[in-house]
Parts: structure tokens; sequence; C-alpha cells
């Protein structure tokens, strides 16, 4: 009996429950039932309700339509007046910042002991939140060579060029225009920019044989995708460059040869190696695959033959000697024809881009221009600006440019005309950025760019921008070293690539993205 009474409350609590949660089942559907105003709205435009959403699109298609016409009737009685009256000087458009920070102008103070922070404020461990601004902008206006003329507030600032400036340039674009359109900035102008160069580094170019010892030469030949590089290891190596792998062509050793200088001939089908006490040198007929060995030549009294230009045009080269004298050879029959001479020693000699004119600078400053067309007649003699000892010389390819290197480190940039003309012609621009003996100058092939360096210091070199007379900022710029110290440069003969030769045995390769040629 105690069992039957103990299990009848369980079966009506049980009931009870059953009963209960029918009750809220049917509450809740009641109230999904109930239809909310946003629920019907969604439920018509995207399941039902077609009629209305047909009409409801007439009426906005109707209003759309009465308001063009009104638009239109206005602009069109607005230049009914402008034509009466003349046009209206419209004022100038300030431009706006892009964003707004609130937060920005409130005077909070930041805690810069952070060690990403730390180099911004040199070394203060508090400031101001617009003491921050203003040196993140100096920063950055630094890295980016001065204010970007997206960046400028103001309508009507025009772009500044010290060469070839035009006088129609166009005005800044609005930033809100910018920001519209995009085809514009993935096409490369046709004229190089100032400021940042954009630059891409590659393997070096001889990474398929980097050398044991520091190299002296790295040169693009003048026709082919090819670099050729040599140095104290008394080895001259081909590589071509396609500025990935850059595979190695050819090496030839030259026994007890450390190589001084080693360049192309103009037409490319030979290399003439020097070395530093020999009087003989090498000449290496790439076709042919023979190196020859030239002790003698006929007309040269020389104790040595170390420096030397190849003439772009012809099967000339100027060799250096010594008192003052500057010989011209002829490669193929291996004979001096011609011989000029100077007040001092030699310290460069550079050939015009036609090969008519020989520029040679003396140690003491004086430049000597000889018309080698002409029997070797004196054109003119003047003084590099301010320069006590000379150590370098470079003409440009289009014969507009002419840049004296000094012991000081400076760089005399000239325009050759005026150098032909005057016994005292003021440079272009001095160039003030190394501070140590100039020692390699070379321009690219469309006068674009003047590349200068110092063999005495690490990562002493720089890129000049000839239009503006201006030093690209963006190179060399890395957190360690990259060039090391550089003995010799080179263009590409269309100015896609550049390299240089140091002490590492190392030939640096970068691409310049400006140009799409190699």
């Amino acid at each position: 009996m105690s069992e039957q009474k103990r299990a009848r409350p369980r079966g009506s609590d049980k009931a009870e429950q059953e009963q209960e949660k029918r009750r809220r089942n049917t509450e809740k559907v009641a109230v999904l039932g109930q239809e909310d105003s946003s629920v019907k709205i969604l439920e018509e435009l995207v399941f039902g309700g077609e009629d209305e959403l047909l009409d409801r699109l007439l009426q906005d298609d109707e209003a759309l339509r009465n308001n063009s016409s009104i638009s239109i009737q206005e602009e069109e009685a607005e230049e009914e007046e402008a034509d009466e009256d003349g046009p209206e000087p419209q004022p100038k458009k300030k431009r706006k910042a892009a964003w707004v920070d609130d937060d920005d102008e409130l005077e909070q103070i930041v805690d810069m002991t952070h060690r990403s922070k730390r180099a911004l404020v040199g070394g203060a461990a508090e400031v101001s939140n617009q003491q921050l601004q203003q040196r993140m902008k100096e920063q950055f206006q630094k890295a980016m060579g001065g204010t970007p003329s997206w960046a400028q507030l103001c309508d009507g600032q025009k772009k500044k060029d010290t060469i070839g400036e035009d006088e129609d340039d166009e005005e800044d674009d609005d930033p809100d225009d910018l920001l519209r359109t995009t085809g514009n900035l993935l096409t490369t102008s046709e004229r190089l920019s100032s400021g940042v160069l954009q630059i891409k580094k590659c393997r070096h170019a001889n990474t398929a044989r980097l050398s044991e010892d520091r190299l002296t030469s790295v040169q693009f030949h003048p026709s082919a995708q090819v670099v050729l590089t040599a140095g104290m290891d008394q080895c001259l190596s081909l590589f071509q460059v396609d500025g990935k792998n850059n595979p190695k062509i050819q090496s030839v050793h030259l026994d007890r040869f450390p190589v001084h200088k080693a360049r192309f001939s103009s037409d490319g089908q030979m290399v003439m190696a020097t070395s530093v006490r020999n009087r003989m040198f090498y000449l290496y007929h790439m076709i042919q695959g023979r190196v020859i060995g030239v002790h003698t030549l006929r007309g040269l009294n020389e104790p040595k033959v170390k420096e030397f230009c190849i003439c772009p045009e012809g099967g000339a080269v100027l060799l250096t000697g010594t008192r003052g004298y500057v010989h011209l050879l002829e490669l193929k029959t291996q004979e001096v024809v011609n011989s000029v001479k100077i007040n001092g020693e030699v310290r460069g000699v550079t050939v015009a881009g036609d090969s008519s004119k020989v520029f040679v600078h003396s140690d003491e400053g004086q430049v000597h221009i000889w018309d080698v067309r002409n029997s070797g007649r004196c054109l003119n003699v003047f003084t590099d600006d301010g320069c006590v000892t000379a150590t370098s010389i470079a003409s440009s390819p289009d014969g507009r440019f002419l840049a004296c290197g000094s012991q000081s480190g400076v760089v005399n940039i000239y325009s050759q005309e005026v150098c032909l003309n005057s016994a005292n012609p003021k440079p272009l621009r001095a160039v003030k950025n190394l501070v140590t003996p100039v020692t390699a100058m070379t321009f690219n092939s469309s006068s674009e760019i003047l590349a200068i360096a110092s063999q005495a210091q690490d990562e002493a070199v720089r890129l000049v921008h000839l239009q503006s007379l201006s030093v690209f900022s963006n190179f060399p710029v890395s957190r360690r070293k990259m060039t090391y110290r550089t003995s010799c440069m080179d263009f590409s003969p269309h100015s896609g690539f550049f390299s240089l030769a140091n002490n590492k045995g190392h030939a640096p390769l970068f691409r310049l993205l400006h140009y799409k040629s190699f």
C-alpha cells in the first residue's frame, strides 16, 4: 500500500509538468505569430509585395527625373547668366586634411621611454602630443626628400625644378581627386622624378662566383645582357644579368696579374685589362676565346700602363701617362697615334659622348679640353671652381653636363657648353654629400642620373638627379651595410640596372624601376 501511495504523486507531477510545457509552447507560438513592422518590410522586399515594390520604384524614378530636369534647368540658367556678366574669378579652394582625429588636439603627455619611440625625440622621456606629431612630420619629410605634392595644403603650388622648369606646369590635383582616380598612379612618367628613386635590390651580379679579393671593375656590355667583373683575384668574369640568378658565363684567370681596371671595347668584342705595376696589358677576345698579352706599344714610352678610358665611338683608347701626358691608342694596330700634355699630373680623363672632345683634369684643378678630330687642338682651359686637388672627372652621354670630383669630396657639375667658352665657369651645383675624395663617377645612358662614390669610406655612394640637381634621399638607405667601399660603378645600356664593385668582392645589383629596358 505504501508503494502505491508513493507512485501516485510522481505520476500526477509528471502530468502537470507536461501540461505546463504545452502551455508555454502555445504562448511562444502566439508570440511568433505577431508580425513586427520591420520584419514585414523585409519580407516584402525579399519574398513578396511585388506590386507595392513596383509602385515604389516607379514613384522614385519619377521623382528622380523631376529633380534631374530641375537641376539641368538651373545649370542652364546659371550658364546664361555667366555668359552675360562674364566669367567670375573663382576663389582658390583650400585643401583640407584627408582625415581629422579629435584626439590629436588634446593636450596630453606621451610616454617616450619605449625603444621604438626614443629616437623620434632625441631621448626625451615625455613630450606633448603636438610635439610628437610635429617630429613625425619632420621625419616623414626627411625620408621623402621634402613634402610630396599630394601633401601640400594649398592649390596652385607648382613643382619646382632647377633645370628645364616648365612654365605651364599644371596645378596640383585635389586630394579627393587622388582618391577617386587610380589609373595615372599605375603608369610611369617619361621624366625621372626627384626625391625618392624607385629602386629594388637584386642578388649580387657576381653571385655565381664571388671574388676572393676586392673588386676593382664592373661594367655592363654595350649591347648584350651581360656584366663584367674584375679585381685583385686576377680574374675576369662574365655573368648573364636576369636580376634573379645571374648565372656565370665564363671566367678567365690572368696569372700573376691583379686587375686594376677592365673595360669592354666600344664594339663589345674585346675586354681590355690593366694591372697596378705592369707595363703590359691584356686583351681578351670574347668571340675567339683568346687572351693576348700586349707587352710593347709603338710610340709609347711609359714605365707602366694603369689608367685608361675607352672612346665611345671608334676603336681608340686614351692611356693616362706620367708627367701630364695622355696618349691616344688604336687597339687594332696597337699603336699610339697622338699624345697631348698638360701642366701637372693627370687625375682624370673623360671623353664626350660623340668622341669629339677629351676632358683632362689635372691635380691642380685645371681642366683642359682637347679636340680629338683636329690633331689634338686645345679648345679651352678653365679652373675647377674651389678645387685644390682634383681626383676624377666624367661627362654625360648627351653632351650637357661635366662633373669634376675633388679631394675634399665636393663634386662640381657644369654645363659643357659654358665650359667650352669660359675661363672661369660657375658650376650649376656643388654636390657636397661626400666628405672623402671622390674616386668614381659615372652618368646613366639618359643623362638623368650621376653616380658618385668615394673608395675611402663605407656606404659613400650617392645618386644625383640631374634635372633638379638634388641627391636621391633613399640611396643607400639600409639598416645594415650594403655597398661598403666602392671602387667602380656602372649603369646598364638603357639604365634598367645599376651595379658597383666593392672591397668585399661583391657586385651589388639594383633594378631601377623607372626604366623598362635593360
